[in-house]
């Protein structure tokens, strides 16, 4: 059975570091044996089919090709139609109405819990929130990301040490559910 999946790389293309063509990325992926390859923006989005494998093998496979292709390390994480599409719709915060920078998704590579996040004192931040989901992280940001002193804190890596994160705004939230739903 063919599964649609996109892939999440963590990191690349952002102030000239890791460059890597979304040409370049869609042929290496075709190189693999994966089909239907299309890339979103530039920033590290890729969805493709496949009939074999799992998340954490294609991610895998998918890192391992990017390193030596390109002879750096990338996170990359996998995840099917189903994931995306309950993400988007668990989102605990009113995504219709907010702007898409003032909504992301972090992606988690395993399951977080509270404990993880109990250091931070989400009431310092307000009127920016989060919440956690499945390997997610949903942050309220109504100034956008850039400016977001929650952002900061979140990504701190005493905060994600073990895991693998990688954000996305709403728009690729909602773009990614769409692509690999079609």
């Amino acid at each position: 059975m063919t599964t649609t999946y996109a892939a999440l790389l963590r990191g690349i293309n952002v102030g000239g570091a890791k460059k890597v063509p979304m040409a370049e990325l869609r042929t290496l992926i075709e190189g693999l044996g994966l089909t239907d390859v299309r890339t979103y923006l530039q920033s590290g989005n890729a969805v493709f089919s496949s009939d074999h494998g799992d998340e954490e093998s294609l991610a895998a496979e998918l890192a391992r090709a990017i390193e030596k292709h390109f002879g750096f390390t990338v996170g990359v994480l996998v995840r099917d139609h189903a994931y995306l599409k309950a993400v988007r719709e668990a989102c605990p915060f009113p995504a219709a109405e907010l702007e898409a920078k003032q909504l992301h998704a972090t992606y988690f590579s395993g399951p977080v819990d509270d404990e993880r996040f109990a250091s931070v004192d989400q009431s310092a931040f307000l009127p920016e929130e989060f919440r956690l989901g499945d390997r997610v992280l949903y942050l309220y940001a109504p100034d956008g990301l850039g400016r977001s002193k929650l952002a900061a804190t979140l990504s701190k890596p005493r905060l994600l040490k073990g895991i693998t994160a990688t954000s996305r705004n709403w728009n690729t939230v909602v773009k990614l559910e769409e692509m690999t739903g079609a």
